[in-house]
C-alpha cells in the first residue's frame, strides 16, 4: 500500500523564528541543570507542546536490546507518580519511520497514513489529526529515541515547527542520554548495596564458631561465585536432642549442605529456606527424614518450575561415631576410611527437594567413623571447576589430595582444596559456589 506524501520527510530544516531562540535557550538551561531522567523527559515534552503550539507530546526512548521504542512519559499517559509504559517495535508506525529513517516525519493527516496505529485513539478516545515525529540522535548519530508531537492547534506543522523541533531534539538527545547513564549508574550502585547487604545477612547466618571437641575436628565454609551464593551450610551442636550453644557440652552434631540451582539472591533464599526449616524441625524434635520431606513439600510449593535444592543432612553421634545421612540429590559425599586407606562414595538417598511434591522415600545412609576417618561434603563448585581448556577438577583429584593430607586437620585439608581448585582455574572466575564441610574423628571418645 502506498503512503500519502508527507508534508516533509527529509532532513531539510526551516529557519527559527526570532522568539523561538530565547525559548530554546531557556529549555536548554533547564535540561543542563538536571540529571534526573524523569525531569528531563517531562521538560522535553512540555517544551515541545508549548513551543510548537500543540496539544500533546511524547518522548519514546530506544531499547536497542529489544529493538523497541518505549515511553512512560507522555501527555495523557499518566504522570511521574503513576507511569504507564507503552512499547512498540522500532520499525513500526510513525515513530518507527522517524527512528528507521533518522529523519523528521511530518504527517498532516494521521488517518490518511497507513502507518498510523488507530488503536491508541480507540482505547483513549483521543483524536489524532497531525503528527510531527523527530528522531533524537546523540553526537555520534546513535538513536536515543523519538519525540512525537500531536495536533497543531491552528493547522499543520510547518517548516518553522520542524526547525524548532530539530533544535530542541539535539539538546534533548544529549540530556536523555546523560540522564539514562546517571539512572543506570544509580541503579547499579543501589543493586551493589543490596547485594552486599544480602551477602552480609547470608554469611552472618552461617555458624561463626564450631564446638571445641576433644576427639573430633570440623571445618566448614562457603565461597559464593557471585555476591550471594546459592549454597548454604550449617553445623548445629545438639545436646539431649536440643540445639545448644557451641560453647556448651555437645553429644551430637547435625550437619547440612544445601545447594540451590543457580547462584544469586533468588538461589540464596532457597538454600537459606532449607537451612531455616532444618533448625525449626530440630527445635520441634522431628526426625531427620520428616524434616527433609516437609522441606521438600514446602519447596515444591515455593519454587518455580525447573528450580530445586539439593541437600545433604547428617546426624553424628560423637560418643559412638555413628552417622546417619540423607542425601537429597546431593553428591558426591565421601567417607575416607583410615584403616583401609580408601574412599566410599555415599549414595544419593532421595531426589532433590522441590521437584516431587509427594513425601520422599524414608531412606537413610548409615556409617561408622573410626579414628582417622574423614567425612567430606563438597558442593559441585569444587568438582566441576574448569581449567582454561574446560576440563573439570573432578572427584579423583579431590580424593588424591585428601589421601595425601589424611593426617592433617580438616581446616588444613579445606585450605588445600580451596588452593588446588583456585590453581586449577588458573585465574578464571569461579562459575559456581564452593561450599564444604569436612569432619574428622581423631580419637576414640
Amino acid at each position: 500500500m502506498s503512503h500519502p506524501a508527507p508534508h516533509n520527510e527529509s532532513k531539510e530544516r526551516g529557519s527559527l523564528p526570532p522568539d523561538a531562540v530565547g525559548k530554546l535557550l531557556a529549555v536548554s538551561r533547564r535540561l543542563a541543570e538536571t540529571g534526573d531522567l524523569a525531569e528531563v523527559l517531562f521538560t522535553v515534552i512540555d517544551a515541545l507542546r508549548d513551543l510548537l503550539d500543540a496539544e500533546r507530546a511524547t518522548v519514546f526512548e530506544f531499547d536497542g536490546a529489544s529493538n523497541e521504542l518505549f515511553t512512560q512519559v507522555a501527555h495523557g499517559l499518566g504522570g511521574k507518580d503513576s507511569p504507564s509504559v507503552i512499547r512498540i517495535p522500532a520499525n513500526r508506525g510513525i515513530a518507527g519511520a522517524a527512528a528507521s529513517g533518522r529523519c523528521i516525519v511530518n504527517i498532516p493527516d494521521a488517518y490518511a497514513d497507513s502507518r498510523f496505529n488507530r488503536n491508541i485513539d480507540l482505547a483513549t478516545g483521543y483524536k489524532t489529526k497531525t503528527i510531527l515525529a523527530i528522531p533524537l540522535l546523540d553526537h555520534e548519530g546513535g538513536l536515543v529515541g523519538v519525540a512525537q508531537v500531536l495536533n497543531h492547534r491552528t493547522g499543520i506543522f510547518g517548516p518553522a515547527d520542524e526547525a524548532i523541533a530539530s533544535g530542541l531534539a539535539a539538546q534533548a538527545a544529549v540530556a536523555i542520554r546523560r540522564g539514562r547513564l546517571i539512572e543506570d549508574r544509580v541503579a547499579r550502585e543501589r543493586l551493589e548495596r543490596d547485594l552486599q547487604a544480602a551477602k552480609f545477612i547470608q554469611q552472618s547466618s552461617f555458624p561463626a564458631s564450631f564446638p571445641t571437641l576433644d576427639t573430633w575436628q570440623i571445618a566448614a565454609a562457603s565461597e559464593p561465585a557471585e555476591q550471594c551464593g546459592g549454597d548454604a551450610f550449617d553445623v548445629i551442636p545438639v545436646s539431649n536432642l536440643q540445639i545448644v550453644d557451641p560453647s556448651e557440652t555437645v553429644d551430637e552434631l547435625v550437619l547440612l549442605i544445601a545447594d540451590a540451582t543457580g547462584h544469586g539472591i533468588d538461589s540464596a533464599l532457597s538454600a537459606m529456606q532449607a537451612r531455616a526449616m532444618l533448625r525449626v524441625g530440630l527445635r520441634m524434635n522431628q526426625p531427620m527424614e520428616r524434616i527433609v520431606s516437609e522441606t521438600n513439600r514446602q519447596l515444591c510449593q515455593d519454587l518455580p518450575m525447573g528450580r530445586f535444592v539439593t541437600g545433604w543432612y547428617a546426624r553424628v553421634e560423637l560418643a559412638t561415631g555413628r552417622v546417619e545421612c540423607i542425601a537429597a540429590g546431593q553428591g558426591p559425599v565421601l567417607h575416607f576410611r583410615a584403616a583401609t586407606n580408601d574412599f566410599v562414595t555415599l549414595p544419593t538417598d532421595t531426589p532433590p527437594m522441590g521437584i516431587v511434591p509427594e513425601e520422599l522415600p524414608d531412606e537413610r545412609t548409615r556409617l561408622h567413623m573410626s579414628p582417622g576417618d574423614l567425612l567430606i561434603a563438597l558442593t559441585d563448585g569444587y568438582f566441576e571447576s574448569e581449567d582454561s581448556k574446560g576440563e573439570q577438577w573432578q572427584q579423583a583429584r579431590c580424593e588424591d589430595l585428601i589421601r595425601s593430607m589424611r593426617t592433617e586437620s580438616p581446616q588444613a585439608i579445606l585450605h588445600a582444596c580451596d588452593a588446588a581448585v583456585k590453581a586449577w582455574r588458573s585465574g578464571l572466575a569461579a562459575k559456581d559456589d564452593c561450599t564444604a564441610i569436612i569432619l574428622k574423628r581423631v580419637a576414640w571418645s
